[in-house]
């Protein structure tokens, strides 16, 4: 079978090894597809791969010899699944790959925010602790984590292991999920309505997937409830927030800090309201690309393969 793999470089800069996934058959990688270029690369493939590369229902038109699209990664927009069941193509995903790395980017941003390392191991290189009268040298507020509450708005793998990190911190635990029916034997976390989340808590942190329900689920309403100077970490998408309302909180300074992984648009625009706000912290959507979940993804992906042509497909969504 003939294997194309649209854009691999994300998943694949050079640091790991495509062997496994081309022992399954003809494979070529391309770092990186345009779309203008996915159908003359595709023509010929029975198995396609993408991770961001759109597949339209206009696109899956012109490649009738596509029978399984593999996302590299657990989202799965990328692809028209109503034109991909239409034409009889399986899709399958890969769930759960980075759910310890972006818990740990939750707590990487929050610790930043509140410990300031980053900051001030900047400031000692500019000279200021020498400079300093004093043994101790600091010049933003620094706040404990333990006893404060964090508010989780989703509890899938990732939210459960933010919620199990913040237990072993100390914190206080909110969290507001869909179906909180299924989780009520679970010990030390309150379920709450979105709005209580957002007046009690000290940090949020939004770990629930993007749906009609929950995009700009962050907006002027919303943030008019959070505490004085409440922290909110993004490692979801960029579009649960309203990205202006978020800004504007900011500025007005009831809203303490931002810190976000993910943007509405990537890469961003020199004018995403986001680079003028005070107190926000961007990092370009690293949390999923540890070595160690880059490893399991592609793992799964060739799992994923092999199982299709065992006609066994596994993670399929559609």
């Amino acid at each position: 079978m003939k294997i194309v793999v649209l854009d691999g470089y994300t998943l694949n800069s050079g640091d790991l090894d495509w062997t496994p996934l081309k022992e399954l058959g003809s494979c070529i990688i391309y770092p990186r597809t345009d779309v203008s270029q996915i159908v003359d690369r595709a023509l010929d493939a029975e198995i396609l791969l993408t991770n961001k590369t759109v597949l339209s229902a206009e696109t899956l038109d012109m490649l009738p010899n596509v029978k399984y699209i593999g996302v590299l990664a657990t989202g799965v927009n990328v692809v028209d699944l109503d034109a991909a069941q239409q034409h009889h193509i399986i899709v399958s995903n890969v769930p759960g790959y980075s759910t310890q790395s972006v818990a740990q980017m939750v707590f990487a941003l929050l610790l930043e925010m509140t410990q300031h390392v980053g900051h001030h191991a900047e400031r000692v290189q500019q000279g200021d602790w020498m400079a300093c009268p004093d043994f101790s040298f600091r010049n933003r507020p620094l706040i404990e984590l333990a006893g404060k509450t964090l508010g989780v708005v989703g509890y899938g793998q990732i939210g459960q292991q933010v919620c199990r990190i913040a237990q072993a911190f100390g914190m206080q635990i909110l969290v507001h999920t869909a179906h909180p029916e299924e989780y009520q034997k679970e010990s030390g976390l309150e379920f709450v309505d979105i709005d209580k989340l957002f007046s009690d808590s000290d940090v949020i942190s939004l770990n629930c997937p993007l749906t009609e329900e929950t995009k700009n689920l962050v907006d002027t309403a919303h943030l008019a409830r959070v505490k004085q100077g409440a922290l909110l970490i993004n490692t979801g998408r960029g579009q649960l927030i309203n990205e202006e309302a978020v800004a504007e909180a900011l500025q007005e300074g009831y809203l303490g800090g931002y810190a976000t992984d993910v943007l509405s648009q990537e890469p961003p625009t020199e004018d995403n309201p986001l680079f003028s706000a005070p107190n926000c912290l961007m990092t370009p959507h690293i949390a999923w690309a540890t070595i160690e979940a880059r490893q399991r993804l592609l793992d799964i992906v060739v799992a994923n393969v092999a199982a299709f042509q065992n006609m066994t497909p596994q993670n399929r969504v559609a």
